[in-house]
This record gives structure tokens, C-alpha cells and sequence, in this order.
């Protein structure tokens, strides 16, 4: 039996191991098995440069941070192995939870599971993966190399017009590329977009293809007319992709409390979703921030509310046991 089963990993889940092997709890972290669609560590692992986390001063690449949590959290006693979870049964404690044939038996869940850039498709998107293409501007915009160089934004709702604004302070010029001839985003947000000397839509356009080569990453665009299948290039040395995340929450579904989106529900000021003895932290609750810095804090609050629930419990089954 185990006291708490985290289950996957990246800065929430490794804080949340961090934090319940310090209070001794024992946690026992599934972070996931390396494979096309998983990545033990998160996004963080296909992050080249990260320059806004505190206590790297110099920066750190995206895989060398999360090494260092994982060490850091094993350091303490934290047993973490590479198993995906593929199901849960929440519905009686001890609660279960599968890899395959293995079963856990578990006290307490921390969920940690993240959150997915949702992308277009193209093979080029995967092949210039931080070589020019992100999907997140707050944490890649200021990079050198975006710096006064023009770069597209792919979107058209409010989290687009977000990046876009937020890269006219690094870049030369930016645009905006959006399939329809108005934007899905909230008048304010548009107008601020709309108003903003260094932005352009590109209206009725999709992006056809990501261009560039292996030494220079992008250097472009293709776009295509949706209207009249008519192609052009533009010039550029970023692509940001702003068509929204997806949450990894498909083994909750129907169990756990979400939002339309997908992103879990938890409790105000804490970590509690609907079930007690579960808890949810990261970008898997988390559809405003999805920082590094804002997913550890959350494995924190996730550690701090489970110790606290699991050491209640304890003082309870002791209050009923003494009382026999």
C-alpha cells in the first residue's frame, strides 16, 4: 500500500515528490515512459532555452532543469519510475492505479499529468521544434533569437492576441495569421491587438507550410488563401503557435470534476478536486499561467494539502482504534 502515488512528472510532479519524501511520506512518482507522445518531464523537455526560471542566472536548457528536479526529489527519498499510467479506479480508497498489468494500491493521488500545445500538424513543426517554433511566447519571446527579427502568431482568440502583444516588445514585427476574416477574440483584446503599430492579421490564411533549414531554423512561412487557395511567403524567424492547449486528463474523465476545456477543477486556494484523497497540480488545473515557476509552486500546495489529508486521517484511524 502505498501512502501517495504521483502520477506524472515535469516541475509540478517533481516538486510534489520533492515535497511529500521530505515530509516522509514515501510517494511513489509514475512519470511515464519515454515515447512519441509522452515526455518524462513535460514540455520543459523540448525546451532548448530557459532564461525565466529563478535560480538559473545564466539560463538552462529544458532537460537539464528537470534532471536536476528529479535528482533533487530522489535525493530525498522519492522512488520514481518510468511507467504510464494507462487507469485509475477513484471511486473507493485505497484508490487503484494501472500501468499495463502492474496495479498500485494507493492512499493519496497527486495528479500531474500536464497539459498538450495543441499544433496544426505539419512535419515541419516538429522539425523546428526550438529551432524557431514555440508555443509560448512569455517563455521563449525574449530570446536572442527573436530579438528585432519579425515572427507569426497562428491564432485568433484572446491567448493569440496575448502572445502577439507580448513579442511586439522583442520583435521587429509581428503577424498574425488567422483563418477567418474576424477574430474569436474578446473586443478588448482584439482592439488592443488591432491598434498595435507592429501587428498585422493576416486574414483568411492558414499556415501551409514552416520554412527554413537545419543551420538558420525558420525563416518563413508559407501561407494559403483559404478563399482562393492562392499561396504567398512571409519572412520570418519565429513561429508561435496559439490554438490552445489540451490537458491530459483523458483517464479522468467522467471521474473528476473539469472545465469545458478539459483542465481539472480543484478546489478555491487549494489542490482538492472533487474526490478527497486526490489532488490536482500544474498545467493540468492550470488553463491562465502554465509557467514552470507556477506548476512547482502548485506541486507545492499539492504536497502540503496531501501531507496535511494523509496525517488527519492517521489522527483519525488512531482516535477510532484508541476508542475500541
Amino acid at each position: 500500500m502505498e501512502n501517495v502515488i504521483i502520477i506524472g512528472s515535469g516541475p509540478a510532479g517533481y516538486t510534489a515528490a520533492l515535497y511529500t519524501s521530505r515530509a516522509e511520506m514515501e510517494p511513489l512518482m509514475l512519470e511515464g515512459e519515454l515515447s512519441k507522445d509522452i515526455l518524462p518531464g513535460g514540455q520543459l523537455m523540448t525546451t532548448t532555452d530557459v532564461e525565466n526560471y529563478p535560480g538559473y542566472p545564466e539560463g538552462v536548457t529544458g532537460p537539464q532543469m528537470m534532471q536536476d528536479f528529479k535528482q533533487q526529489a530522489e535525493r530525498f527519498g522519492a522512488r520514481i519510475m518510468g511507467k504510464t499510467v494507462t487507469k485509475v479506479d477513484l471511486s473507493e480508497r485505497p484508490f487503484k492505479v494501472w500501468s499495463g498489468d502492474d496495479v498500485w494500491e494507493t492512499k493519496a493521488v497527486i495528479i500531474a499529468t500536464g497539459a498538450t500545445a495543441k499544433s496544426l500538424g505539419l512535419e515541419s513543426e516538429e522539425r523546428f521544434m526550438n529551432k524557431g517554433v514555440s508555443a509560448c511566447a512569455t517563455c521563449d519571446g525574449g530570446l536572442p533569437r527573436f530579438r528585432n527579427k519579425p515572427l507569426v502568431v497562428v491564432g485568433g482568440g484572446d491567448t493569440a492576441m496575448e502572445e502577439a502583444l507580448f513579442l511586439t516588445r522583442f520583435a521587429s514585427h509581428v503577424h498574425i495569421v488567422h483563418r477567418r476574416d474576424k477574430l474569436r477574440a474578446s473586443k478588448i483584446m482584439a482592439g488592443r491587438a488591432l491598434s498595435n503599430d507592429k501587428i498585422t492579421v493576416e486574414w483568411n490564411s492558414v499556415v501551409d507550410e514552416i520554412l527554413g533549414n537545419d543551420d538558420d531554423g525558420v525563416t518563413g512561412v508559407r501561407l494559403k488563401d483559404v478563399n482562393t487557395g492562392e499561396t504567398r511567403e512571409i519572412e520570418c524567424s519565429g513561429y508561435f503557435s496559439a490554438i490552445g492547449h489540451k490537458p491530459n486528463t483523458e483517464l479522468f474523465h467522467g471521474v473528476l470534476d473539469m472545465d469545458d476545456t478539459g483542465y481539472l477543477k480543484v478546489k478555491p486556494d487549494t489542490s482538492y478536486t472533487k474526490v478527497e484523497g486526490v489532488f490536482a497540480a500544474g498545467d493540468v488545473a492550470d488553463s491562465v499561467y502554465r509557467q514552470a515557476v507556477t506548476a512547482a509552486g502548485m506541486g507545492c500546495k499539492a504536497a502540503i494539502d496531501c501531507t496535511r489529508w494523509l496525517e488527519a486521517q492517521e489522527a483519525m484511524e488512531a482516535e477510532r482504534a484508541g476508542a475500541k
